[in-house]
């Protein structure tokens, strides 16, 4: 009788395991995994006019040019050199950087303390238009661009990091695109981009599933947004199943040797 129920207890426990394994390796179903398949995309509210809010510890190259050359040299120090003698530009021609301050401002040669942060690419231009136009240079052309644009996704994808972006311009897909594409574990209709709006962080969650990310605030990232993917239920259950498996296993291990002696 004794052998009896010890075989008993072990089979108990093969069914158990076999059970658990069983749950954690049922089917996902299509519905959760595949992009774009609620809803009907809403043309009239997308949009692709994408504008960049310049903020501080963005890292400006500002170029101002002009076909007078000599007015424009000292706005561009040292972005350019010059001829001593013909003031052509001499080589490659390389752009200034500003660090906008956490008041939102640059130093600006000779116009000194501009307020850029909060402004768009255009506000800025116009600004730098006015302070420069009639009295130091006549009808300036500006260009402006973020040298340090980057964002970061992080979680449940297959090449986490923090990614530059050259030309300013990337949508929520193109960001996941670049991590490598979610796992098959990561939840698709949770996905949380942090972003700071005047000093504050703000999040936002959307559903990679649904038609209606085309017309997200969202959709398109600004500078130094995070995108977070969220692991699902079965992952973060798999994962503390393989912690204590063996902890599990031996404290079983040892209670069925405690009834069997037991019951001998």
């Amino acid at each position: 009788m004794p052998k009896i129920i010890v075989m008993d207890m072990s089979l108990k426990k093969s069914i158990l395991f076999l059970l658990v394994i069983g749950s954690l390796s049922s089917c996902v179903s299509n519905k959760k995994i595949a992009y774009f398949q609620y809803d009907e995309i809403d043309q009239a509210n997308v949009s692709n006019n994408y504008k960049t809010v310049f903020k501080p510890d963005d890292l400006l190259q500002i170029t101002v040019s002009s076909e007078d050359l000599k007015a424009v040299k000292p706005f561009n120090l040292p972005a350019v050199t010059f001829g001593s003698t013909t003031d052509a530009v001499v080589g490659q021609p390389r752009q200034q950087s500003y660090l906008i301050d956490s008041k939102g401002e640059i130093d600006f040669p000779i116009l000194g303390k501009l307020k850029i942060g909060g402004l768009t690419r255009e506000e800025a231009i116009l600004l730098l238009k006015s302070k420069l136009d009639p009295d130091y240079v006549i009808d300036p052309n500006i260009n402006i661009r973020i040298s340090n644009f980057k964002i970061s996704v992080l979680g449940d994808v297959r090449k986490p990091g923090t990614y530059n972006i050259p030309n300013e311009r990337v949508s929520i897909i193109d960001a996941i695109a670049l991590a490598g594409d979610l796992n098959i574990s990561g939840r698709r209709d949770n996905v949380m981009i942090q972003r700071e709006v005047d000093g504050k962080k703000i999040q936002y969650k959307v559903d990679l599933r649904s038609n209606k990310l085309n017309t997200s605030p969202v959709f398109y990232l600004q500078q130094n947004d995070i995108v977070y993917v969220e692991h699902n239920n079965a992952a973060i259950q798999s994962a503390s199943y393989n912690q204590n498996t063996g902890l599990f296993i031996s404290i079983g291990s040892i209670l069925i040797s405690l009834i069997a002696v037991l019951t001998r």
